[in-house]
């Protein structure tokens, strides 16, 4: 029998895990899929914190409390008016300690990065991306001596004749442990029966980003009577390029080990037209096309090369796509609107004050989703229907001789806000605010109420989230042993 059961191999859960073990406690993980990672380790890598010694390297005076208030600024004001304000406040006084914690394990960062609203560059980006997380916090808990087994599906938790939660059933096995069992299982992005129940069902055929985020940990935690917030809160639906097939440059560099390590070393060393183009390439495969495109008139057709809905109105143009033939959709730019997004200030697509892209970067980077030329090429090299296709140009009053195509797109839920009730020890809590013994939550599953929207908040929520949960289990198990 373990001191702890984790369920979850993301972020959230090995942070939680290797913070465990570090204070003594016998560690077991349990994931779903083949492989650790989860969200995290599909995600870009950023960690946005404050007071960091990164910040103070750069000579950046910044305070949880600044923070605080430019975190308000960034969702819209009625779903920011759902905010814990007093919980956000607090995870973020524990983010430069959460970042040391992550240093110490060999990980290396460049930035600060801005992302306005924020008053100062609060963004630090993992090297070479998000799988480094994984590798150094995986490999960190082997050596403490933890345990991760994958392909182990929880299905219901254990609980003692004090309602205790006692451990879980995974594989049908039932999987004992002393303190508890902490739920690190993601979000539920790609629930469509949970989607429908808090947003409505017109939003149910909108896709999860992450396919596996098919919120078990909050299933779990409803089971034995855990309270959740924000359930109707998603970031999203959203477009996004389809995303490139195989392993993507970023995933193909060393996550871990003495290469990733010297990558690190050698990191300020490095030209910043060189990290522009390295960070460019980050782009065209992560970030959504902006929405001037559709301000400006380019049209979204289907694979029958026909126009649909209505681009400029949100977020009835995701959920057309979403039931479309595929779950997919077209870009369609006429020559006007093709020189238009080939230089600044009008771009596809953005990491705001690091780096844009224009069609000519699309077109070299991602050739998977760009194609350019004349309306019967870009017709034959995605193999859409031509006459259809130009009798959709004609209504809409688009011309010229130069156009470009950019997709497929599909609409994406990124994450969902809603979460388990949680006090600072992470302890879960039920209707009435009362801690349910031997239940933990972190990560996506214990958001407490947090409305964490802008880059690098959902794993700086992770990672310290994971590490403080650690920290109390180590407390917990320290007054068992003194009882």
């Amino acid at each position: 029998m373990n001191d702890v059961i984790v369920v979850g191999a993301g972020g959230s859960g090995l942070a939680a895990a290797v913070s465990a073990a570090e204070v003594g406690c016998s560690v077991l993980v349990l994931e779903k899929c083949p492989q650790p990672g989860g969200t995290t380790g599909i995600a870009v890598g950023s960690f946005t914190g404050c007071g960091t010694s990164l910040q103070q390297k750069a000579g950046i005076d910044d305070t949880p409390e600044d923070h605080a208030e430019d975190c308000a600024k960034f969702a819209p004001r009625k779903i920011e008016a759902k905010n814990n304000d007093a919980y956000r406040k607090w995870f973020l006084t524990q983010t430069a300690e959460t970042y040391d914690w992550l240093c110490e394990m060999g990980l290396s960062f460049h930035g600060p990065n801005p992302e306005p609203p924020n008053r100062v560059p609060r963004m630090h980006n993992v090297v070479p991306g998000a799988q480094a997380y994984v590798a150094a916090l995986q490999a960190k808990l082997v050596r403490l001596g933890g345990q991760i087994l994958c392909g182990q599906t929880v299905t219901a938790l254990l609980r003692d004749e004090d309602g205790r939660v006692t451990g879980v059933v995974a594989n049908g096995e039932k999987l004992e442990s002393r303190l508890g069992v902490v739920l690190a299982a993601g979000d539920y992005a790609n629930n469509p029966e949970m989607i429908a129940k808090h947003k409505g069902d017109r939003f149910a055929a909108v896709q999860g980003i992450n396919p596996h985020a098919t919120g078990d940990g909050h299933r779990l935690a409803e089971g034995v009577g855990a309270h959740t917030l924000n359930m109707d809160v998603t970031y999203g639906p959203e477009l996004r390029f389809a995303p490139p097939r195989g392993k993507t440059v970023q995933q193909l560099l060393p996550a871990g080990g003495p290469l990733a390590k010297f990558m690190g070393w050698c990191l300020p060393l490095v030209p910043s037209f060189v990290m522009n183009a390295f960070i460019r390439r980050l782009l065209v495969t992560w970030q959504h096309p902006e929405n001037a495109l559709f301000d400006d008139g380019a049209i979204l057709v289907n694979q029958e090369g026909k126009r649909f809905c209505k681009e400029t109105e949100w977020p009835e143009r995701e959920i057309s796509i979403a039931n479309q033939s595929g779950k997919l959709a077209y870009i369609l730019m006429d020559e006007r609107l093709t020189k238009r997004y080939s230089a600044w200030p009008h771009f596809i697509s953005t990491a705001p004050k690091i780096a844009y892209a224009y069609v000519k970067d699309y077109l070299r980077l991602r050739p998977d989703v760009a194609a350019s030329g004349s309306l019967d090429e870009v017709v034959a090299k995605r193999k859409l229907p031509a006459e259809a296709l130009r009798a959709t140009v004609e209504a809409s009053n688009l011309k010229g001789d130069e156009w470009a195509l950019l997709g497929p797109v599909k609409a994406y839920f990124t994450t969902t806000e809603g979460g388990v009730s949680i006090d600072r020890s992470f302890r879960t809590l039920d209707e009435d605010g009362n801690p349910i013994s031997g239940l933990f939550a972190v990560g996506q599953n214990g958001l407490g109420g947090q409305i964490l929207w802008g880059h690098g908040l959902h794993i700086a929520w992770a990672m310290t989230s994971g590490r403080l949960v650690g920290k109390a289990l180590g407390k917990l198990k320290a007054e068992q042993a003194r009882a």
